[in-house]
């Protein structure tokens, strides 16, 4: 039997150190801990595919909360049916006592360990859309007020008609041009087409 722990964060710039915290009481070896900095909206995350390769029978996998294992309810329900059910291997999520498959393995067990689960899991997938819908409602009232988001766009040079007209009748090309308003020709692309529009 041997020990895995999981962390995730979702960025980059979260601190991971209140769930390695919380892991350190097991006794996991280093070798057998994993982390992710990805969302929790799939399961498609580097180190917890290493760690699914190494589950084996009787092995445990730990994690601080249902939510660190992940945040989408329909994916979260068939990835510990794959732990506890195809890999034969237990979890034992540290916040949620209930969900602790090492103990109760008869009949009543596994369903208070499935109902709690499955509340859980709603729970983390909810609390994710919430998130996101802050979010969206965060940056709606941003750009209300004029907030511009994103990098501020390169004015065109003063005499960019001008250039326009050498490009058109063949002067100068589209590298040139692009060279010379300081941007990449995708990017001029972009602005010809609203010059065009505009006049």
């Amino acid at each position: 039997m041997a020990i895995y722990g999981y962390v995730r964060v979702s960025t980059r710039e979260q601190n991971e150190d209140r769930q390695l915290a919380a892991l350190t009481q097991y006794d996991i070896p280093e070798g057998n801990l994993y982390m992710d900095k990805l969302s929790g909206k799939d399961f498609k995350r580097p180190a917890y595919r290493k760690l699914m390769r190494r589950l084996k029978p009787d092995d445990v996998l730990i994690v601080k909360s249902i939510d660190r294992l992940g945040r989408n309810y329909k994916e979260i329900m068939e990835q510990w049916r794959i732990i506890t059910k195809e890999k034969r291997a237990d979890i034992r999520v540290i916040d949620t006592p209930l969900l602790d498959t090492t103990y109760c393995k008869d009949l009543l067990g596994t369903f208070i360990a499935d109902l709690v689960l499955a509340v859980m899991s709603y729970t983390a997938q909810m609390e994710r859309e919430n998130i996101r819908q802050r979010q969206a409602e965060g940056i709606a009232a941003a750009k209300a007020r004029g907030v511009q988001f994103g990098r501020p766009q390169i004015e065109l040079p003063e005499d960019f008609a001008q250039q326009y007209g050498l490009w058109r009748s063949g002067e100068i090309t589209i590298l040139e041009l692009a060279e010379y308003c300081g941007i990449s020709r995708s990017t001029l692309y972009v602005r010809l087409k609203e010059y065009e529009e505009r006049n």
